[in-house]
């Protein structure tokens, strides 16, 4: 028996069944909302203020009606697109030798700095499930990372979508209470997500069921609304 015979492809192992309109649908019948929010520097805030960040922190958790998954990528920084944009706003609205040699100065500190360093982000995500829908349309709370041996449904992906947005705004509301600022990822935006941690997996697997695993692609298509006559 083959490697990739005994231990099955990358593909089948994977719980992605498609991704429709910023909705991750996963195999079973489960459906997936993912909010990226922004850092806030802590450190740099008074006494006041981190009392009052933790604070809104722990209302936020405590006012979650369902299960939320966070997630934390830490990246390399890639320091061209700020140095482009701020390239671009000196340019415009420098009136002044002088502003405009301080804006070389620092761009010439922003590049040392990332040759003499490894300078790192961190993008923070919440992973938002929807529920799991019973046999009489009802949708009932599981957990992130449970699935079933369901297919993917039109119709209850409708219902998922449309629970999903409201769950999105409200996470997104709350988070804007303590001073944290968010979005929802889109659908490419997804693919590259999901793609960028399947590829942090694959990449600790064996070399031999790597070899033998087939490509893997995820997809994106838009929902289409059913006519009736």
């Amino acid at each position: 028996m083959t490697t990739a015979g005994k231990h099955g492809s990358v593909q089948d192992l994977l719980p992605l069944e498609d991704i429709v309109e910023g909705v991750i649908c996963l195999r079973g019948g489960e459906y997936r909302a993912v909010i990226q929010a922004q850092s806030v520097n802590f450190a740099l805030k008074s006494e006041e203020e981190q009392e009052a960040v933790m604070a809104g922190y722990r209302s936020f958790l405590n006012s979650l009606s369902h299960p939320v998954q966070m997630l934390v990528r830490i990246l390399p920084t890639n320091v061209e697109p700020y140095l482009a944009g701020f390239r671009t706003n000196v340019t415009s609205q420098a009136n002044s030798d002088a502003v405009r040699r301080l804006a070389l100065d620092h761009e010439t500190f922003v590049r040392r700095l990332a040759r003499e360093r490894t300078l790192l982000e961190r993008r923070f995500y919440l992973v938002v499930p929807a529920g799991e829908f019973g046999r009489d349309g009802t949708a009932a709370i599981r957990w992130p990372w449970k699935r079933n041996g369901r297919r993917l449904d039109d119709q209850h992906l409708a219902v998922a979508a449309a629970q999903l947005n409201g769950r999105c705004q409200e996470l997104a509301q709350g988070l804007t209470s303590f001073g944290v600022s968010s979005r929802r990822l889109e659908s490419e935006e997804l693919a590259e997500l999901w793609a960028a941690c399947l590829c942090s997996q694959v990449s600790q697997l064996s070399p031999s069921l790597i070899a033998g695993a087939r490509p893997v692609v995820a997809a994106t298509r838009r929902r289409e609304v059913a006519r009736h006559g």
